[in-house]
C-alpha cells in the first residue's frame, strides 16, 4: 500500500506536537526545580535575531494547522498568538492536536495536486499539494519544533533526543 498525503502529514504532526508538549513540560519543571521565574525561559531565544520560545510553538502549531487545512481545503483556524506561559503553549498544543484528529484521510485524498498558494510579505508562495507538504509545510514545521527543543536545552532543561523523538 501506498503511503497517503494523511499518513505522511497528520500523524507525524500530531506524534511530534505530543512529544514538544512533554519537552514543554519538563521545560516547567526544570524552570520550578531551579527556582528560575519561567518566564526567563519561556523569552528565551537562541541568538538575538530569532523569536522566543513563545513563537516557535505558534509557528510549529500555525504549519501544522495550516498544511492540513490547505491540504484538506477548509479553512485555517486562527488562535491568537498570546501564550507567555508553559501552560498556555500546552493548550495550543492541545488545541491544534484536537483540530488535527478531526482531518480524515478522505478530506486529503487527492490533494497531492490541490493548488496551495500562500500569501507572504515578501509575496505570493505558490505549490502543488505534494511540493507543499513535503518541501514546505513539514521543513518548517519541524524546523520550528526543533528550535523549540534547541532553547530549552541550550537553557540546561535535561532533554535529549529520546524526547524529540517520543521514545520511552
Amino acid at each position: 500500500m501506498a503511503l497517503s498525503m494523511y499518513d505522511v502529514s497528520i500523524p507525524p504532526f500530531i506524534r511530534a506536537l505530543g512529544n514538544l508538549d512533554a519537552i514543554l513540560a519538563k521545560g516547567a519543571a526544570h524552570a520550578q526545580a531551579q527556582g528560575m521565574d519561567p518566564a526567563d525561559l519561556i523569552q528565551t531565544r537562541l541568538i538575538a535575531d530569532m523569536d522566543p520560545l513563545p513563537a516557535q510553538v505558534q509557528r510549529a502549531s500555525d504549519a501544522a494547522k495550516g498544511c492540513a487545512a490547505r491540504l484538506a481545503g477548509i479553512e485555517v483556524p486562527s488562535f491568537a498568538d498570546t501564550e507567555t506561559t508553559f501552560a498556555e503553549l500546552q493548550d495550543r498544543i492541545g488545541r491544534t492536536i484536537v483540530f488535527l484528529e478531526q482531518i480524515t484521510p478522505a478530506q486529503l485524498e487527492g490533494s497531492e495536486q490541490r493548488v496551495v498558494e500562500l500569501k507572504l510579505p515578501q509575496g505570493p508562495l505558490r505549490f502543488d499539494g505534494k511540493s507543499y507538504l513535503l518541501g514546505f509545510a513539514l521543513p518548517n514545521f519541524y524546523f520550528h519544533v526543533t528550535t523549540a527543543y534547541d532553547i530549552l536545552r541550550h537553557k540546561g532543561v535535561q532533554i535529549g533526543k529520546r524526547d524529540y523523538l517520543g521514545l520511552k
